[in-house]
């Protein structure tokens, strides 16, 4: 996968060169929903199919149990998938949209943890529909939520 520097603000993506990593970064900073592009979500890595990212925990984000909020998991997941399918266009937004997001948390996201990863991937891509898988990992690499998705190519 192509990784994206941190230390560049604008990641790279006025240069020609830039990653695939970059260019969907480049895209959704300038199109993405407001409230995701507000998370605070960073593209670390992408290659066509896959992409890797990381969301800051922030407490604006987790509820009075002292966990990340079901609602931003969820929301991220399918934010993961639209990168995914970015991936498949080199980084072109492509109009498309989720048909079933189906996420399955398995322990939580304690409000501490600094920042999660998530990695998406495309699992079988038609010239319809395009079927997803979506994790969530803890610091330590244990999965705290999964998801699967349909997305439908418009």
């Amino acid at each position: 996968m192509t990784e994206t520097n941190p230390d560049d603000p604008t990641n790279g993506a006025t240069t020609a060169g830039a990653t695939l990593a970059e260019r969907i970064m480049a895209q959704f900073d300038a199109g993405g929903a407001g409230l995701m592009r507000e998370m605070g979500l960073r593209i670390v890595a992408a290659e066509p199919g896959r992409v890797r990212f990381v969301l800051p925990v922030a407490e604006r984000l987790t509820h009075s149990g002292g966990v990340l909020c079901g609602q931003a998991i969820m929301a991220c997941m399918d934010t993961g998938m639209v990168f995914a399918m970015m991936s498949l266009t080199d980084g072109d937004m492509q109009p498309f949209t989720t048909v079933e997001l189906k996420t399955t948390f398995e322990r939580g996201v304690p409000a501490d943890v600094g920042e999660v990863e998530f990695e998406a991937y495309v699992a079988k891509p038609g010239k319809t529909l395009v079927f997803g898988h979506i994790d969530l990992l803890l610091p330590d690499g244990r999965r705290a939520a999964t998801a699967t998705t349909t997305y439908m190519w418009l």
